[in-house]
């Protein structure tokens, strides 16, 4: 007789990935995710589109790094794969799909990216990671509680995303003359505080929002 896993968070993502952030999504904001499942749907969307045109933007920029290339060549269709998936999704759902500002998470995240390459790849890259890593960490914190539909597309994407998160930062360390060990806890350290603080605008990315 086949058993299947439980959907907890440890049973969906590997100890790595739990390691690599700081902290877990407060579960004020998985509330608000449930109360607020539409608006989610087009964040979420919106999130991948973004992610496939920062994919685009590094192949552009830096021509010259076959590994890059490949790997965010790949991660781009993969992610638009994934927007078409949930615009389909949310027309199922009867829910329009229209443009939402964004939230505070990943420009406060780049606004501490070096200037200079090659620091600013390097970065961009562990930026990249984080970005992935937390998109896996809340899609696994909301399986055991969506429908079933939604809860096995979001256990489709765990194994994709948690994939875009092993990439980029096999990507930062590969391009780096040194360890990175310390940007890396640079960056898991603004990660926290924006997951932690209060925030006042709902995403798929937002802090603790402020009514908590």
């Amino acid at each position: 007789m086949m058993t299947t896993m439980p959907d907890t968070v440890e049973a969906l993502l590997p100890a790595e990935l739990l390691d690599f952030l700081l902290c877990a999504t407060p579960e004020a904001w998985c509330d608000a995710a449930l109360a607020n499942q539409e608006l989610l749907l087009i964040d979420h969307a919106q999130c991948e589109k973004k992610a496939a045109s920062t994919a685009m933007s590094l192949m552009y920029r830096y021509v010259d790094r076959p590994l890059l290339l490949t790997k965010m060549s790949q991660l781009a269709r993969e992610e638009l794969l994934h927007f078409e998936q949930v615009v389909k999704l949310m027309e199922s759902r009867g829910v329009a799909y229209h443009h939402i500002s964004a939230s505070r998470y990943a420009e406060g995240l780049r606004s501490h990216v070096r200037r200079d390459d090659p620091d600013r790849l390097i970065d961009i890259l562990i930026v990249g990671a984080f970005i992935e890593a937390r998109s896996c960490e809340r899609f696994a914190r909301l399986i055991p509680r969506l429908d079933d539909e939604l809860a096995k597309f979001y256990r489709t994407l765990v194994k994709s995303e948690g994939r875009h998160y092993e990439d980029y930062l096999m990507l930062a360390r590969h391009f780096a003359a040194e360890p990175i060990d310390e940007r890396i806890d640079f960056f898991a350290a603004r990660e926290r505080d924006l997951i932690e603080a209060p925030d006042t605008v709902f995403r798929f990315h937002s802090g603790l929002p402020a009514a908590a």
